[in-house]
């Protein structure tokens, strides 16, 4: 029986003595209280960075729905002003660099669905069955002249209101389209005159978390390979392929940055500089992609334990503070030059490491620092061809010199090095 005891697992086993559980879960408990904390500050930090982010829009918002409130209900001396608020604000609700389509959108839908739903309630009165067919009809009638999503749901709803509140509401039809064209013009107003964002700062907010999160798992990455730590290599990889959201948000503010900068005339003299930004969104986004197979790559090497030169982590760890210095630059208004030679020094060391001997896995890795430092020269404003031109030069030069040492040292060396992807 004791024998048996003995060879349980060390986590079936008991402890002989309550001191001894404590001695050993303590540090654990120690270590989950401490992560609990730091997730409460990262969430907390999140949600603020949310809240900073949409102050702006929150601001137009309760403008443009109060201004569409007086204008409906002052000037035009309607008794109820609720679709001019309601269409004010979810023109701006919508994605944003669509505002103007969506006011347009916004107003079709709400012909079709005073069209459709006048028409039927005139046949066949009012009521729930009368009511479901409305908005069927409504529906499939958008749906077959081509019509975008926002059109189909302002068809149905608006149908929906017709059916609902004429039987108590006369004359119903003529201000609700009136009131959609007033919420959407006077958001359009707001957005273009009198409370336009500075499209840059909205931008910098956006790129923010992108960045960093590229960046800390590149450096998660490298410090990985310096202690051949497989769970955190796969814990960066993992967090990385979590960043469709900072994505898109970039991609969105990027978008709504240029219409500004188109509608506003406050906002012109900005539109060289907003062309670089929508320039430099392509090869971020190429960027984290190829980083991602880079970090996967690393996992890789660490469970074949395939050999892991030391310039390797260091040649990472430059492709995060190039991002980094990228992002800095960018908000700054700078020229982005520490970011471009952050990236060259990135292939430079990665040179090195590949002269030293890598695997099949880390000659991946090596290609993957070159294209990701490519990608990130050319959103710094670099040409691609004057781009992959630079990563040769820094990566060759490197190899020369590498190569230099290695005929005194009988280091093993590959004889061609990795393609710029």
């Amino acid at each position: 029986m004791a024998e048996a005891r003995e060879r349980r697992p060390s986590f079936v086993r008991r402890a002989p003595l309550r001191e001894g559980l404590v001695d050993l879960d303590g540090p654990r408990i120690a270590e989950a209280m401490e992560e609990l904390r730091s997730r409460g500050k990262a969430t907390l930090h999140d949600r603020m960075h949310r809240v900073r982010t949409a102050a702006g829009l929150a601001v137009q918002a309760g403008l443009a729905a109060g201004l569409a409130y007086v204008v409906s209900h002052r000037l035009l001396k309607n008794p109820q002003p609720v679709f001019a608020p309601i269409s004010a604000v979810g023109t701006l609700a919508a994605s944003v660099g669509q505002r103007f389509r969506r006011t347009v959108e916004l107003i079709i839908g709400v012909a079709v669905g005073v069209g459709v739903g006048d028409f039927l309630v005139y046949l066949l009165g009012t009521g729930a069955w009368q009511l479901g067919l409305v908005v069927t009809a409504a529906i499939l009638l958008t749906i077959f002249a081509g019509a975008s999503v926002a059109i189909v749901i302002q068809a149905a709803a608006t149908a929906v209101l017709i059916v609902t509140l004429s039987p108590s509401t006369a004359n119903l039809e003529i201000p609700r389209f009136v009131d959609a064209a007033i919420g959407g013009g006077i958001a359009l107003l707001v957005t273009a005159i009198l409370l336009p964002l500075n499209p840059l700062r909205v931008i910098n907010r956006a790129a923010r978390p992108a960045l960093d999160l590229l960046a800390q798992q590149l450096d998660g990455c490298a410090e990985a390979l310096r202690k051949r730590d497989r769970q955190a290599a796969q814990q960066a990889l993992f967090r990385l392929r979590e960043n469709k959201d900072e994505l898109a948000a970039l991609a969105e503010a990027i978008e709504g940055a240029k219409e500004t900068a188109t509608i506003s005339p406050a906002r012109w003299h900005r539109r060289s500089e907003l062309t670089h930004y929508a320039e430099a969104a392509d090869p971020i986004d190429r960027a984290m992609r190829n980083s991602g197979t880079l970090i996967r790559r690393s996992v890789t090497m660490i469970e074949d334990e395939e050999p892991i030169p030391e310039p390797m982590p260091d040649a990472i760890s430059h492709l995060a503070e190039s991002v980094r210095l990228l992002r800095h630059e960018f908000a700054a208004g700078q020229e982005p030059q520490k970011a471009r030679e952050r990236s060259l020094r990135a292939v430079s060391e990665a040179g090195r490491a590949y002269g030293e001997g890598v695997g099949f896995s880390g000659s991946v890795v090596i290609a993957q620092v070159r294209t990701a430092a490519s990608d990130l020269l050319v959103a710094s404003g670099v040409d691609q061809e004057e781009a992959n031109r630079l990563v040769r030069q820094a990566f060759g030069e490197k190899e020369q010199r590498t190569g230099e040492t290695t005929e005194q040292s009988p280091a093993p060396k590959p004889p061609t090095a990795p393609p710029v992807g």
